[in-house]
């Protein structure tokens, strides 16, 4: 069998897949991965074929595990380039959201990566003044790469809004987890970092051990020091 015949049958149309809400995207992808698999627990990297989600194209992305919480994009659609204003590929996913919601998305990488699960992102741009916020949805769905880890992800991110000041950075309003057998899952990922700033921990206090005066030692019967210090007088 050559490789064109191989491609073809890696091509699922999701074109005439119309979901009945706002991110309709999402759910083409989605769709797109769940028949992939065919009830294997994902599929592989080398079997998604554009032509599967080319309604959806525009959004979908392809991650690469470079390192624990650190995945980069090697496949960007165009939306993703207009957000940013630039091209992402190459990019870590936390390039799109604010410092504070970062670790939050390393841990949830992580959390795709070694479970393995699929998630769902809700989120909101940034406010800042003059410029309307931009709400956006994404989901992250594992993959193997061809040496069978679980090193790669197929996602999709769509924003509703106008893209006017790229780039443009996402804050966290809720993230869903679900297990590959599509039951839900608690999100081990903390909604805020601890804040340490420069605080130390606190040394415990002990007393200062207690010394006697040379009169109490000979009353004790205890040897009398030389004391540390001697006066010496000279004339």
């Amino acid at each position: 069998m050559d490789n064109q015949s191989k491609n073809q049958q890696n091509v699922i149309l999701m074109s005439d897949y119309q979901p009945h809400c706002g991110y309709a995207p999402l759910s083409v992808v989605e769709a797109y991965w769940e028949a992939l698999r065919a009830g294997r627990q994902m599929p592989k990297r080398a079997e998604i074929d554009p032509r599967g989600i080319e309604t959806a194209l525009e959004y979908a992305f392809i991650l690469e595990r470079v390192a624990p919480g650190v995945a980069r994009m090697r496949v960007a659609g165009s939306h993703l380039h207009d957000v940013m204003g630039m091209e992402p590929r190459g990019m870590p996913l936390t390039a799109f959201f604010e410092k504070d919601a970062r670790i939050r998305i390393a841990g949830l990488l992580e959390e795709v990566f070694q479970t393995p699960c699929s998630t769902e992102v809700q989120m909101v741009s940034t406010f800042r003044q003059g410029i309307p916020q931009l709400n956006a949805r994404m989901v992250l769905l594992p993959l193997k790469s061809d040496l069978g880890d679980v090193s790669r992800i197929l996602g999709c991110f769509v924003s509703h809004g106008e893209l006017t000041d790229a780039p443009n950075r996402f804050e966290i309003s809720d993230i869903s987890l679900r297990k590959l057998d599509g039951t839900p899952l608690d999100s081990p990922v903390p909604a805020e970092p601890e804040i340490e700033g420069f605080s130390e921990p606190s040394a415990p206090f002990e007393a200062a051990p207690m010394e006697m005066n040379p009169e109490e030692a000979d009353t004790a019967g205890s040897p009398k020091r030389p004391p540390y210090l001697r006066l010496v007088k000279s004339d």
